[in-house]
Formats: C-alpha cells, structure tokens, sequence
C-alpha cells in the first residue's frame, strides 16, 4: 500500500435544510461535520424534523404553481439543460463537498459531477418526448391514456453518493413533472443544499427542488407525510423494508435500491489482465464504499492461484492517500463508525481461518479513517465476510470448479444488485448471463453505467429501476380519459 499526503484546510461552514427557495434558520440537533482523511470538524449541520413539513409544504405550492406545473414540456427540459450545466460551472465546488462527506478522492467526484450533466441532458430529452395516446374506441368515442406526475416526491439518498444518486431520483422525477424534496443524510448535507440552491440558479421555481436534511426520523416523517405521493430510497436493506411498509400503508409510490453483495466471476478462460484490473476497480473504487462493489470473486480453480497472485499484487500497489492529492487512487473510510465496522469482519474472518493476502490491519495513521485495500483468501462461504455488506475496502476470493458451482455460489445470497462475468465463450457468457439472479450484469466489464441504461436490484437488493426511460416511468401514474361524442347506450334501454 502506497500512501501519499497532501491535506488542505477546510472552511467551516453551517449547513441548513433548504426549502421554498432559501435555507432554513439553524434548529433541531446540531451534527459535526468531519473530514475522513484527518479525523478533524470541519462544519455543521442541522437535522431537523420541522424542516420536513416546510419543504413538504413549498413541494406541493409549487407542484401545481404556474412557473412549475403550468410550464409544457419542452420548457421543462430547458431548465434540466441548464442544470446540467449549472452543475458543471460549480463542479470543484461540488466536487469537494463530495470528497468531504465520503473520503472519495478528489479527482473520482470531479469526474462524477461532470458526468452527471449527462443525466440531466438525457433526461431533459426524454421530458420532450413523453406523449399521451390516443385509442378509438367506436365510431363516437375515444380514449385518451395521459401520463401524469405524482406530486412530490421524497428521494433518500446515502452519505457515499449523495449528489450523484440523488440526481439519478431528481433528473427523471422533474422529467416526470414532480416536484421533490431530497433527503441526504446529516453527515452528508452539503452538495444536496447545493444542489437544490443552484436548481434555483438554472431558473427551477422556487420550491421545485427543496433539501431536509436528516436521519431516519426524517426519512419516517417524509414517508408517512400526507401530501408525499411517493418515495424513492438508497440504501441498506434493513432501511429498505421498513420504508417500504410505510409507503405501503400510505398506498405510496415506491422505489427502492438495497444493499449488495456482487459476485464477480472468473471463468478460465478469461483474460487475466484485464479481469484483475476490472476485479481491483470493482472491489476498491471509493474505498469499497458502493452498493456495486465487486467484492466477492468467484475464480475457477485451474487459475485461482495465478489470479490470486495477480490481483493480490495490483490492489497492493493501489495508492491510498489523501483524497484531495491527485495522485491517490483510494481514501480513507467515511467515518469512525465504518472504520471499526469493515475492522470488525477483517479481524472475525481471519479469526476464522481466512488468510489475508495484503492489507487486513489499520494503519498508523496522522488522524482520520483508514484502512487498507485487503484481499482475503481461505475463506469459506458461510463466514460473514462472504454473506453480509462489509461496505470498505475488502475482497474475498474462493475457488469454484463447475459452471453449476459457481453459479450456484453467486445466487446464493439474499442480495441480488449486481454481477460481473468474465470469459472468452460467448455460449457461456449469454448463458449465464439468464442464469445469474441480478438486476446488472457485467460480461467483461465492471462498474459501466449509462444514464440510458435501467440500474436495479432483485430479491433483497431492491425494488423498481433507476435511469434510462424506465426510471421516468417510475414517477408517472396513467389516467385514461374516455370521451363519448355521440348518445350514450343506454344498457336498460328497451
């Protein structure tokens, strides 16, 4: 593990909920702000409960409003051009809220705001193309099926992606014509203040797009909310099923993407170069802070000594550092809490019998939470490490012999987000790919995603579709409206 160092001095800003067009007064609990790299306050935010019904309140003024619900289609994809563009003129900002609240390197969360523009652009372009349809029912009567927005929306989003995934909830949700009320995490708050203040700036209505931030007494409250239609949720499983039930008492609309557990399998035949790199990015991208991660390998046995030995000496040279150093390619866990948690399966697994091939202890380190890329070999697949979310910078890598096995080693968790699948067969590749129980999979890739293309997760790993047309379907209801021209039959008619 290579370490590199080059820390700044952030400012210490107040962060407040943001509702109706201007942040909120400073109320309810006061949450410190740390940077993960050193372990130092750099900020404050304010969780707080009364927010919820402010913001709610400004969503559904604005819902119906003239300078929102009254605009026509193409004026909507005009402002989500623009937010797109807003978004890159302030991306070192944002860029830097992002690595503040996740230990992300710097130059991964410019990159994932400049993407994010895409997203916006995409969607602005989907707005211009949504159409009612028309049906001819008889000589005198037809059918118009519309499709219409829900109202506000609630979209929870997680402390590892806060601005990315709530864009994937914001951009279809005001394609749709929603209004939406974000939820980040009061750990996380500054980039979705940020962003629901420069949606004000790219000409959004004041209370189109508003921020509450908050914790789960938040996420209840904007749940349970009256005038909330509908909840979209990222983030653990355990959260997951509780919104749902929720939502499902309210007879809401709801979308959610749960936690994961991806296998990524290597067949023999696959290339070995490129599989290793994949496997390191998948694995150890944010600090193996993603629901994606690639953290369970799967690798046939004729080559599960040389892929070990490979992969085993790539993730070793990963240089880890200080997030704002150009340099590093993975930083620091996102809090003290994940720190002692990732540790926690580390230390159990090797108690168990796993065998660390690099990496597996903490470092001493200057401050903030660190640990190492860490491979573990030797393991078995009923040892927590295999079966749960470790969410840090951990890779399991197990032998399979069969095609049968190792399908049946990846299916057999509760998860199913992601898989990745590496061969040279193309018979193989399109079998499998029927055969592996994920809402994704990866076939000699890992990690691709495409603002076009539908994200999701089976089983447990959760519920409806992020991105591509699918995702603005998610925030339309249909009505029909049937319209007789001519004399009504009369059914009790002689």
């Amino acid at each position: 593990m290579t370490r590199t160092d080059s820390r700044a001095t952030p400012t210490a800003p107040v962060w407040t909920s943001f509702a109706g067009g201007r942040r909120t007064a400073p109320g309810g609990t006061e949450i410190p702000l740390v940077d993960p790299a050193t372990g130092e306050r750099w900020g404050t935010s304010h969780q707080d409960a009364g927010a919820v019904d402010t913001a709610v309140a400004a969503a559904r003024a604005a819902l119906h409003s003239p300078s929102w619900g009254g605009l026509p289609q193409h004026a909507r994809a005009d402002l989500l051009h623009r937010l797109g563009d807003v978004l890159v003129e302030n991306r070192d900002e944002l860029a830097a809220l992002e690595t503040l609240a996740n230990g992300k390197p710097l130059a991964a969360t410019r990159a994932e705001v400049s993407a994010l523009a895409r997203w916006y652009r995409y969607y602005a372009g989907v707005a211009e193309t949504l159409e009612d349809r028309s049906r001819t029912l008889s000589a005198t009567a037809h059918a118009v099926v519309r499709h219409e927005p829900l109202g506000v929306v609630a979209a929870l989003t997680p402390f590892n992606g806060a601005l990315s995934l709530g864009s994937w909830k914001l951009a279809p949700a005001l394609a749709a014509g929603n209004t939406v009320v974000l939820k980040p995490p009061p750990q996380a708050p500054a980039s979705s203040v940020r962003l629901a203040e420069l949606a004000l700036e790219a000409g959004f209505a004041p209370g189109v797009v508003n921020t509450v931030i908050g914790g789960a007494q938040e996420a209840r409250l904007l749940t349970d909310h009256p005038d909330v239609a509908m909840v979209t949720f990222t983030g653990s499983t355990a959260v997951a099923r509780e919104l749902g039930a929720r939502a499902a008492a309210g007879m809401k609309r709801y979308v959610c993407e749960a936690g994961g557990k991806s296998a990524h399998v290597v067949f023999a035949d696959a290339d070995l170069d490129a599989a290793v790199t994949a496997a390191r990015q998948g694995a150890f991208s944010a600090a193996g802070q993603t629901c994606v991660a690639g953290s369970r390998l799967l690798v046939q046995a004729e080559v599960y000594e040389e892929f070990l030995a490979r992969f085993a000496k790539a993730v070793d040279g990963l240089r880890v550092g200080d997030p704002r150093d150009p340099r590093t390619q993975v930083g620091p866990l996102a809090s003290a809490a994940a720190l002692a948690r990732v540790e926690g399966y580390v230390d159990e697994a090797v108690r168990d019998g796993a065998r660390a091939v690099t990496g597996g202890r903490r470092p001493d380190a200057d401050g903030g939470f660190w640990y190492p890329p860490t491979v573990l070999a030797g393991v078995r697949p009923e040892m927590a490490v295999c079966r749960e979310e470790v969410f840090g910078p951990v890779a399991t890598v197990q032998p399979f012999t069969t095609e049968d096995e190792a399908v049946a080693l990846a299916n057999s968790l509760e998860y199913g987000l992601a898989a990745g699948l590496w061969t040279r067969d193309a018979a193989r590749a399109h079998r499998l790919a029927g055969r592996l129980d994920a809402g994704v999979v990866w076939v000699n890739t890992y990690r691709l995603l495409h603002w076009s293309v539908p994200f999701g997760g089976h089983k447990q790993s959760g519920l409806g579709r992020e991105n591509g047309v699918e995702a603005v379907h998610e925030f339309l209801q249909t009505k029909s409206v049937i319209t007789e021209h001519g004399t009504p039959a009369d059914p009790f008619g002689d």
